[in-house]
């Protein structure tokens, strides 16, 4: 009985060492912050504006800007980006065990897809919770070099994510865009955009 009665307090002082030795549970990585913190918008809607053109022009100009945060799963989010009556953009986040993958899905008004869709970037570095960083992978560059557009094979496209703010920018040498949105003040949810009423 006393040898049975000794064996319990070893039994105890091992497990308490070994708790206390045992490594926290890791953090979530800068993306997965960044991804859970974008989710934590699901279902709302904001209005935005130009804050760089380099060079100016083009076809956002002087539009309505508004970005939704449409549907939200624990892998992926679809983000809409309705420029004035123009539905064709979708921006498509995934989670995947590598990081990030930034995608802009493109629709005509009939649902079928642009010519010039699925283009886009995976993470390469660890990035911030604030800031996702999103260089043209090789599936867009063939793209862009079999649609005449090799210049854009330089594209970065980043993501800013602060309490306030949600900013959305492309920049290569010589071009640089970005649109700022509003994260204070929600606006109406817009209609779904081309192809993806169903949804």
């Amino acid at each position: 009985m006393k040898k049975h009665l000794s064996v319990i307090p070893l039994t105890s002082a091992l497990l308490t060492t070994s708790l206390a030795s045992a490594p926290a549970v890791a953090a979530h990585t800068p993306q997965e912050a960044f991804f859970e913190q974008l989710r934590t918008l699901c279902g709302r809607a904001f209005a935005g504006e130009i804050v760089e053109n380099t060079p100016a022009g083009g076809s956002f100009e002087g539009k309505r800007l508004i970005m939704h945060v449409r549907r939200c799963s624990d892998k992926q989010l679809h983000i809409p980006f309705h420029v004035g009556d123009d539905a064709s953009r979708t921006w498509i986040i995934t989670r995947n065990d590598a990081g990030l993958v930034l995608k802009h899905d493109h629709r005509h008004q009939d649902g079928s897809n642009d010519v010039l869709t699925n283009y886009g970037g995976h993470t390469v570095s660890s990035g911030w919770p604030q800031v996702q960083d999103f260089p043209a992978d090789t599936e867009t560059q063939d793209l862009f070099v079999a649609q005449g557009i090799p210049q854009s094979n330089g594209n970065t496209w980043s993501i800013y994510l602060y309490p306030d703010r949600f900013s959305y920018r492309m920049s290569r040498d010589g071009r640089v865009f970005q649109v700022d949105f509003d994260l204070t003040t929600s606006v109406k949810p817009p209609a779904a955009p081309w192809g993806h009423e169903d949804h």
